[in-house]
């Protein structure tokens, strides 16, 4: 029998379920619209008034401290690296530029290391550290990476959209270092999306070939990889390269355009005389107790090269070291050959596995002839370094083959000549062969460059130190000008 009060009891019961349920979806997506980050509003972009303790405006000085800073409105940035901005010197020259035509400028990334104090002490620059990912996340095990990087990715979403959504004002243009991809072009698009920003990718390398190196060519990861750069490549507004051949392969596989900003040096990076080298050698704890061997006076010179590596897999230290082994077995038959001082500077992952390797190599008495120190420079001694060096050498593969290391840019600035592994396609766009450094291919190719170079005959020597003091010339604000001035409308 049908019971109409049974009825009409369920009915009203499943209405107020489904009535609940509506207002619940509602308030939700009520609080999700209020609680967007804000757009961008060129009306508001208006420029900060900086004042001192008596309450009176502060003029903004450029870095020379001649001019103060004219803001330009409706030009806000957000320049966005997910990596630690003291190790990212093109995302903090960057920063600088941009401020440097008035530009307001928030830098998002992991404070780590030291960041340039120019940057640090600009009024338009506000620096937005990132959060970072806990400490087990970041293990570097092979085993574990498909479990742990998965979480560690969500982390970097959270911390990274609560900085780009709510920790920073809304831009007009938000210019993002890539690689890494995975998350930053996702959320980074996203919050364009939401905040009426215009995105801007810098294209250091690919990200996929960089993994391709940890799990191989063929893992599905690296295709998914390869497949998630493409699509966000064509989300984005404008895209920028390290070299004319990244250029040439975003048009030709993601048929996106993309402009060259080859890295040139800043002003730190510049060569100096011989009095300021030697007064430099004499204080660094690293070269001091070697400081007079390494002058030209002694009796018999030694000879200081230096390399910066990052210690990770597209950059084989195992090249330098056997080199070096090959050039001290070379020093006890060739006694005219100076020893050497090789410098280390840099951290990453494989630094320790390496020292372990030095250190066997010295008590086997493979490297009598040549002393390795390891070190961590402020930015201001690293220049300092460079430019007191004799020559600079870069072990960077290149995992796409289209990127540059910008250490050869940095050594170029203080006038220091270069050698270099050069198998790859994009190296003669920043190596002249025989004019201001060389390419090497092999271990055995770089001691006999170590030996050509340190040898009797001086005019290679010659030719390379007069090809890169010409090359020290030009300076990154030449370059940043013609194509991030004009991008971002300041210029």
């Amino acid at each position: 029998m049908f019971d109409e009060h049974i009825f009409t009891d369920k009915f009203n019961n499943g209405f107020s379920v489904v009535l609940a349920v509506i207002v619940a979806l509602s308030t939700l997506f009520t609080i999700l619209l209020l609680t967007l980050p804000s757009q961008y509003d060129p009306y508001t972009d208006k420029p900060h008034r900086y004042v001192d303790q008596e309450g009176k405006e502060v003029k903004m000085e450029t870095r020379d401290g001649k001019d103060p800073l004219q803001w330009k409105q409706g030009r806000t940035v957000q320049v966005v690296v997910l990596g630690d901005i003291g190790r990212s010197p093109r995302m903090q020259y960057h920063a600088l530029s941009i401020a440097k035509h008035g530009g307001r400028v928030f830098l998002i990334g992991y404070q780590e290391s030291e960041i340039h104090p120019d940057i640090v002490t600009n009024p338009l620059i506000d620096i937005i550290a990132l959060v970072p990912a806990p400490s087990f996340l970041r293990n570097s095990s092979k085993l574990l990476f498909p479990i742990l990087a998965p979480l560690k990715v969500l982390w970097q979403v959270r911390s990274l959209y609560r900085a780009l959504g709510y920790r920073s004002e809304a831009a007009r243009w938000m210019l993002v270092q890539n690689p890494p991809s995975i998350p930053t072009l996702a959320i980074a698009s996203w919050v364009c999306f939401l905040r009426n920003t215009e995105l801007v990718i810098d294209w250091h390398n690919f990200g996929y070939s960089i993994l391709a190196m940890k799990l191989g060519n063929s893992h599905p990861l690296v295709n998914i990889s390869a497949w998630y750069e493409s699509i966000f490549a064509k989300v984005a507004a404008h895209h920028i390269t390290v070299t004319d051949a990244m250029a040439r392969v975003l048009k030709n596989d993601y048929g996106v355009i993309a402009q060259a900003l080859h890295d040139r040096p800043v002003s730190i990076f510049r060569p100096i005389d011989s009095e300021e080298r030697a007064k430099f050698l004499a204080r660094l704890p690293e070269t001091a107790q070697y400081a007079s061997d390494l002058l030209p006076k002694s009796k018999t010179p030694w000879k200081l090269i230096v390399s910066a590596t990052s210690w990770t897999a597209d950059e084989d230290f195992s090249l330098l070291l056997d080199a070096l082994c090959a050039y001290s077995a070379e020093c006890t038959s060739k006694t005219h050959l100076p020893k050497l001082l090789a410098i280390i500077t840099g951290k990453g992952p494989q630094k320790d596995h390496y020292l372990s390797k030095i250190k066997a190599l010295n008590q086997e008495k493979k490297l009598l002839n040549v002393i390795i120190t390891t070190a961590w420079l402020i930015p201001s001694d690293y220049a300092l370094l460079l430019a007191s060096a004799d020559l600079g050498v870069s072990l960077h593969t290149s995992s796409s083959g289209v990127d540059l290391p910008m250490k050869v840019v940095d050594m170029f600035g203080a006038g220091l000549p270069v050698v270099g592994w050069g198998k790859f396609e994009a190296w003669p766009e920043l190596v002249k062969q025989g004019v201001n450094g060389l390419g090497f291919q092999s271990a055995e190719e770089l001691a006999l460059q170590l030996d050509a170079f340190f040898g009797r005959e001086t005019e290679l020597r010659k030719t390379l130190k007069e090809g890169a003091l010409k090359e020290s010339a030009y300076r990154w604000d030449d370059e940043w000008d013609t194509v991030g001035g004009k991008l971002f409308k300041l210029t």
